[in-house]
């Protein structure tokens, strides 16, 4: 689905070239920022990166756990267009497992459009592709809001996956007054992004969301707010 994306600055990260007489060396490709997740709290609506949010701009998030929560390693990029959430999202996912594709490779393999990617089952079924085997299923959580069992069926599925390093990637819906830290308030999303973390206390989750809306790169949401977010679409886990 389409994510609109709010226009940012990145901060610029280079490393000075040195230059000898008469001879100039090209300078080393930019660190990528690496986004401490024990440096802040796993309260919702926490975030833990903001003003990384140029198209295509990436961070990279070290795994680590606690007694209560645990995150995988990630390489976080901005999406590159205003519809290649999907993609993105799909990229981040296999991240953690793999080196990761282009969004341009995973957009054609996706079949993603200027409308979006159409369906969750898409990206099931190209994480699969990439990563060998059927680990991924899509589950389709129709009912606004969703019973019981599909709620917990996704809080299984977050803890039980993550656990095996296997990051999850939801399509979701947010409209006004149901969103996520700086969602264009006026406006309805249909989006996608992945969920990489969870901590069993505070009943949060930690999202890698590909749009960086308003400079939110990751942040920690309520599960209660995940599980109302993907009604009527769904998630592979």
């Amino acid at each position: 689905m389409r994510a609109r994306l709010v226009p940012a600055t990145i901060a610029a990260l280079t490393l000075g070239a040195l230059l000898l007489p008469g001879t100039a060396q090209a300078s080393p490709a930019p660190a990528v920022p690496v986004v401490d997740v024990r440096a802040h709290d796993s309260t919702a609506g926490t975030a833990l990166a903001s003003g990384y949010d140029a198209p295509g701009a990436r961070l990279r998030v070290d795994a680590g756990r606690t007694s209560a929560a645990r995150w995988l390693e990630i390489d976080y990029q901005v999406q590159q267009t205003g519809y290649w959430c999907g993609p993105a999202a799909t990229r981040i996912a296999l991240s953690a497992r793999a080196a990761a594709p282009s969004q341009g490779e995973l957009a054609a393999q996706l079949g993603t459009t200027e409308a979006g990617t159409d369906h969750i089952g898409q990206v099931t079924a190209v994480l699969n592709a990439r990563l060998g085997g059927g680990w991924y299923e899509t589950k389709e959580m129709p009912n606004d809001p969703p019973t019981q069992a599909q709620r917990d069926l996704l809080w299984h599925d977050i803890a039980f996956d993550i656990d095996r390093n296997y990051p999850l990637v939801a399509n979701i819906v947010a409209p006004p007054g149901n969103q996520p830290p700086g969602y264009p308030p006026d406006q309805t999303i249909y989006h996608y992004f992945t969920v990489f973390g969870y901590d069993a206390v505070d009943r949060t989750v930690l999202i890698a969301d590909p749009a960086s809306f308003a400079g939110n790169q990751i942040y920690w949401i309520s599960f209660d707010q995940l599980a109302t977010l993907i009604p009527p679409k769904g998630y592979s886990a």
